[in-house]
């Protein structure tokens, strides 16, 4: 059976706050626990109105101080925007407060558009040193050596678990070469999926955290009761995705019926051709989308997306995604 988990963006619908968005959150990890989902993820994004998880930390402790069992963490923290060691210091401090159950996934992009980035006062040039810093994150975690001059208190000796995320051959040769679990991010950049894949478990190399290669795929899924409910549901994210060809931003938008009066047939091709791996619809026809998913990219795990407008909807998708046959 692969295991399935949450990636939360923690969505800002049109109509709430920020606050609705965190409260929901954490009514939904609560139920994703209840499920047997493996762990629950939000994401380091900035300047963005529609989502609410911009300090990452804080939302995972929020979260983990919620819950009691599923693994709570990162997908990911934009680690160029922040120094190594305040991350190891505010992931120690998770790991101290719910121990065993936190995870750091790290990406080197900045997670915003250019103009915050100088606003946050972080160089450009900083994912330059991405690996450096990967490397100057895992020793400030790892056991406080004698005479060391600088720690991260608490997280030294936590070895808080290191993932990679990716959405090309970069971050899987990094992970390969670091020993680390490698998360694809297949569910809005797909084209490199494949060849990633391959390049990590083949140039993989083992490490203390991790002895074998070990893959996580992203993929869009909406479970709901029929083909036709579904497709209406998965709206709301295709006229996000036009809105980002657009170049424009905003709140989560609701569904709408026809979603060629929305977008051109060139935002339409630029949209679909980053949500191919979604998969959407009826529990017997995500079932199967995700049954050649797996066999695709023989993932160990796959990191589940559900952008559905009404909340209710939303768990519901989990419910059904929960009580799907193993594939």
């Amino acid at each position: 059976m692969v295991p399935l988990s949450i990636l939360d963006l923690v969505p800002v619908v049109q109509g709430s706050t920020p606050r609705d968005a965190l409260h929901r959150s954490l009514d939904l990890a609560q139920h994703a626990e209840r499920l047997g989902f493996r762990r629950y993820w939000v994401a380091e994004h900035h300047n963005m109105a529609g989502i609410a998880s911009a300090a990452t930390s804080v939302v995972i402790g929020y979260l983990a101080g919620g819950t009691t069992r599923i693994r709570v963490g990162a997908g990911g923290i934009m680690l160029p925007n922040h120094s190594p060691l305040q991350i190891a210091e505010q992931f120690g401090t998770l790991e101290s407060l719910y121990p065993g159950r936190i995870d750091l996934g790290l990406g080197r992009a900045p997670g915003t558009d250019q103009l915050t980035l100088r606003a946050m006062r972080r160089d450009p040039r900083a994912s330059d040193e991405f690996p450096e810093d990967v490397q100057e994150l895992r020793a400030f975690l790892a056991p406080v050596r004698e005479g060391q001059r600088i720690q991260a208190v608490p997280g030294g000796g936590l070895r808080v678990p290191l993932w990679i995320l990716g959405s090309s051959l970069f971050g899987a040769q990094l992970a390969a070469h670091l020993g680390l679990p490698f998360a694809f991010a297949s569910h809005f950049a797909p084209a490199a999926l494949e060849d990633a894949v391959r390049v990590y478990r083949e140039r993989f190399q083992p490490s203390e955290q991790l002895e074998r290669p070990y893959v996580m795929v992203g993929a869009n899924v909406i479970v709901a009761g029929s083909d036709d409910e579904g497709r209406r549901l998965f709206t709301t994210l295709q006229q996000a995705f036009t809105d980002l060809h657009r170049g424009t931003r905003g709140l989560q938008k609701p569904p709408i019926d026809d979603i060629d009066a929305y977008w051109t047939p060139t935002e339409k091709v630029a949209a679909s051709s980053m949500l191919i791996h979604a998969f959407v619809g009826s529990a017997e026809t995500v079932r199967a989308g995700l049954e050649r998913f797996v066999a695709l990219t023989q993932a160990d795990e796959v990191m589940t997306v559900t952008s559905v407008f009404d909340h209710d909807a939303r768990k519901r998708s989990y419910e059904l995604l929960a009580g799907l046959p193993a594939f």
